[in-house]
């Protein structure tokens, strides 16, 4: 009897032990399946991170190579430039040189000839050799080499030489005959096809180079020309093209990013994006106004001499490059494009495609005004023939800064919203709150209440899931103590109720001792979600703060609106330059002002 008790009490403590090591594996295989579950999650978001950054490392050095390659092809097409029309800088450098040194007469007219005669050699297909030499037959006081002189030039650029005699009469203080050539030159010009010389006219006229009679004829031909290509309707799109222009000029005066100034409401709202654009526009009202209220306010120092102001016209004509190197210079100036936006080229595309109308063999009259107001070192010209140009085009302007204007105040967000979804780990078990999205149009109270009750709800079903289930425990001891006791208790009722006794008090305190841990756990747990319940109301709190002076600094912003609009419609009053030169001639050689 004793054999068999013994046995039984064996079997039935290697049974007990096989169970409860079991379920201790089920426990750590439980936990090791949510470690690796955690691991996992940890690995997706390294290599998301990781997959992140290799992209930005390829795009990176994509933009290097691309902006490295672009500096290669600037200095290999500055080489071209210079190889192919470097002997064109020889004959400009020459021009100016030669009337000025007419005028102080220290150097002899056979110098000037032999000079201008080893150009037309070196440069046999350039305009302005010929234009030299022709000056240089008109000084010696030979009429006949004077008139081939000017017919070859007039010839190779009907345009440029007619502008170039003009300024070269002026300067003498032949005023007829520069009007004459003036005239000449306008009468032959298509407003709708204008040659890149035109660009010596604006600056013309922003400093009245051409006296009474000559601005009387510019004044007149600029503004037939302005009322037929504004009021034709075939020229909509032209005019539509500089509204463009001007427009893409107003949008890169936007600010940066303004989300240092909102973190939480950057972090919480999935409006943030639009908010942030919106202010931005906004913002561009106060650049816009300083931009253009400098623009106004500059005025450039005047000449002395009217000599030297159609020097500096002279310089402007001669200096600016012919067709014939339009391709190289478009070439060049996109690269250096590629170079200024970092190896981006669709971001140095899209600021091509703004310039790109300076760089035209012919452009219209409308697109060249544009073009000196918004990129006068493109054409050459001045910032007071910009300033005038700016005058000439705020129709252009006002449109764009309306449309502007328009665009992102339609795009306010009209409902703002808070949004939260975090993960936590508590132990060995992930917590992910569900998203939960409120408007700010309602009271924030409203709101706090219902992101605490969100964060209750689904807060206390998970800590709820860590409690241990000790009921549901219990069933297994109980069934095994009355198995014991069953085939036990027919041999021997002590026995089986001391071996029952043993197992159900070894089960028992192992049970506890979970049920202690998972108490452990849940307190752990609370604390762990309350920290992110209270945090989550902060961010709200901040958000919502926020929110009331993104408010109040975009209508500050967009008050200023108004004064750029007054600012734009005061852009007429510089169309009249009012120039020292109005109507002065040079009254004879080295005649000061």
């Amino acid at each position: 009897m004793n054999g068999v008790d013994y046995t039984l009490h064996r079997h039935v403590r290697q049974v007990s032990d096989q169970v409860d090591a079991l379920r201790e594996q089920l426990g750590l295989v439980s936990g090791q399946v949510s470690h690796v579950q955690n691991v996992q999650e940890t690995a997706r978001g390294e290599l998301r991170q990781l997959r992140a950054d290799f992209l930005e490392y390829v795009r990176t050095a994509r933009l290097d190579s691309q902006a490295q390659r672009a500096e290669t092809r600037i200095g290999v097409v500055r080489d071209r430039i210079d190889h192919e029309f470097g002997h064109h800088k020889q004959v400009r450098r020459t021009a100016v040189g030669m009337l000025q040194a007419f005028d102080v007469g220290l150097v002899t007219e056979d110098t000037v000839r032999t000079v201008s005669e080893q150009l037309m050699i070196q440069t046999p297909r350039y305009w302005l050799a010929p234009a030299l030499i022709a000056l240089a037959s008109w000084s010696a006081d030979d009429p006949v080499l004077c008139e081939k002189s000017v017919e070859e030039a007039f010839r190779r650029s009907p345009d440029r030489t007619s502008l170039f005699f003009a300024l070269v009469l002026r300067r003498q203080g032949r005023t007829e005959g520069s009007v004459r050539w003036l005239r000449h030159y306008l009468l032959a010009q298509n407003p709708q096809a204008l040659g890149r010389e035109f660009a010596v006219i604006l600056e013309a006229v922003a400093h009245g180079a051409f006296g009474a009679a000559g601005r009387d004829l510019l004044a007149g031909t600029l503004n037939r020309w302005t009322t037929t290509l504004a009021d034709e309707v075939a020229h909509r799109e032209t005019q539509d093209a500089q509204t463009r222009r001007w427009r893409v000029r107003i949008d890169g005066l936007r600010p940066p990013s303004a989300a240092a100034e909102f973190p939480r409401l950057a972090a919480v709202s999935p409006q943030w994006a639009a908010l942030d654009r919106v202010l931005a526009g906004a913002r561009t009202q106060q650049r816009l106004l300083d931009t253009y209220r400098e623009v106004l306010s500059h005025r450039a120092t005047p000449a002395q001499r009217v000599e030297d102001a159609v020097d500096d016209l002279l310089d402007l004509l001669v200096s600016e490059y012919d067709d014939e190197e339009l391709p190289l210079r478009q070439e060049l100036a996109f690269s250096q494009a590629v170079v200024r936006h970092g190896g981006d080229v669709p971001a140095a595309s899209a600021a091509w495609s703004a310039e790109l109308a300076a760089y035209r063999t012919t452009v219209d009259f409308l697109t060249l005004q544009t073009t000196a107001a918004l990129d006068p070192a493109a054409i050459g010209v001045s910032e007071e023939t910009s300033r005038l140009a700016t005058g000439a085009c705020r129709e252009w302007f006002f449109r764009a800064h309306t449309a502007f204007t328009r665009d992102y105040r339609v795009a306010v967000p009209q409902d703002v919203e808070a949004r939260f979804h975090s993960a936590h780990t508590v132990g060995a078990r992930n917590f992910r709150l569900p998203s939960w999205t409120g408007s700010f149009l309602r009271p924030l109270e409203e709101l706090e209440t219902s992101l605490t009750a969100h964060w209750d709800r689904h807060g206390a079903a998970y800590v709820d899931s860590l409690a241990f289930p000790l009921r549901r425990e219990c069933v297994p001891a109980v069934i095994v103590v009355a198995l014991v006791l069953l085939l036990v208790g027919g041999a021997s009722l002590a026995a089986a109720l001391v071996i029952g006794a043993v197992v159900g008090l070894g089960w028992g305190l192992r049970l506890l001792r979970r049920a202690r841990d998972a108490r452990r756990l849940q307190r752990q747990a609370r604390e762990v979600l309350d920290r992110a319940k209270a945090d989550s109301l902060l961010q709200l709190r901040a958000a919502s703060a926020e929110l009331f002076d993104w408010n109040a600094r975009f209508e500050d912003a967009d008050k200023v609106e108004r004064a750029c609009a007054e600012l734009i419609a005061s852009l007429g009053t510089t169309t009249d330059n009012g120039s020292p030169f109005g109507g002065r001639a040079v009254q004879g050689e080295g005649a000061s002002a």
